[in-house]
């Protein structure tokens, strides 16, 4: 879809993403760890929908329990770019959440971008994706590759992004009943933070580890029990290797077709939650900015 195809009565997408590897290579002097990864799109998405107001004011009329709406990131994005325009807009969000919060899959990043994006369009700001993704940083690591709006190899702490070549598949995405917060994470004593780094250019799918993984498990049980089911269930379908997304607490593994992944599905356990989901090599939105 191109820009014209997007108006104030569009329901914009905001789709989840699942890490295909992730490593610990290093840390910065301010404590911020240097990481490279595959961010890769799927389409299990939440949705959001935009009023105009004559007000100046952002308003979340959906907010999440537990989250006051000042510190909410869709508001935050909302008003960054008020803040980086001198604009004086307005604008009603309206959220319906369908990813799990603390589930690793991007929800609260991905509501970001699309934020940064639908508004950056509706109120006719016309910045870059190049600035977007500057302002996506500032909310958060994951938040530029939203942006950057296609599957990625990332850097940095996230931010250094160069587009990779991933294969079409159905990936079985597994809930945790738990939401790992990534603060704890990172500051585990036991993360491995010396993974060598590894060239780009030489990725393939499949090639690579999630470093987390092995911390997110040791703290919450519920992880591992579902890591270790799905590991099976993959490997009995003829589904690829199973891993942990992010930071936890969301699980996933790979499969060529959707039959193989339906197959797995149906060996779930009575009171999981999983669902299937096909790889996307664009977001939705990224025909919203001319490259």
């Amino acid at each position: 879809m191109t820009a014209a195809d997007w108006g104030w009565d569009s329901a914009y997408p905001a789709p989840a993403k699942l890490n295909l590897f992730l490593h610990v290579v290093g840390r910065r002097p301010d404590g911020y760890h240097l990481l490279q990864t595959v961010f890769r799109f799927i389409d299990r998405a939440d949705t959001l929908r935009f009023s105009p107001r004559d007000d100046g004011k952002v308003v979340l009329a959906t907010p999440i329990p537990g989250v006051p709406p000042e510190s909410d990131l869709t508001v935050r994005a909302a008003r960054l770019l008020l803040a980086e325009t001198g604009a004086r807009h307005g604008a009603t969000i309206h959220l319906d959440k369908r990813l799990p919060m603390g589930g690793g899959i991007g929800g609260g990043s991905s509501d970001a971008a699309t934020v940064l994006l639908a508004l950056n369009h509706l109120w006719g700001l016309g910045l870059p994706r190049s600035r977007l993704q500057a302002l996506g940083l500032a909310l958060g690591a994951d938040v530029p590759v939203f942006v950057y709006g296609r599957a990625a190899f990332a850097g940095g702490i996230g931010e250094e992004l160069s587009p990779v070549a991933v294969s079409a598949e159905t990936y079985l995405v597994v809930e945790s009943p738990v939401a790992v917060p990534t603060p704890a994470i990172f500051g585990a004593p036991e993360l491995v933070r010396d993974t060598p780094a590894i060239d780009p250019a030489a990725w393939r799918p499949g090639m690579g580890r999630n470093d987390l993984e092995p911390v997110a498990c040791a703290r919450f049980p519920a992880v591992a029990e579902r890591l270790a089911w799905l590991k099976a269930a993959a490997a009995a379908a003829g589904g690829g290797p199973a891993r942990m997304t992010g930071s936890g607490a969301c699980v996933f593994a790979p499969f060529a077709g959707r039959q193989a992944a339906e197959q797995a599905l149906a060996r779930l356990p009575e009171g999981w939650v999983a669902w299937l989901a096909a790889g996307l090599e664009d977001h939705p939105l990224r025909g919203l900015l001319a490259d």
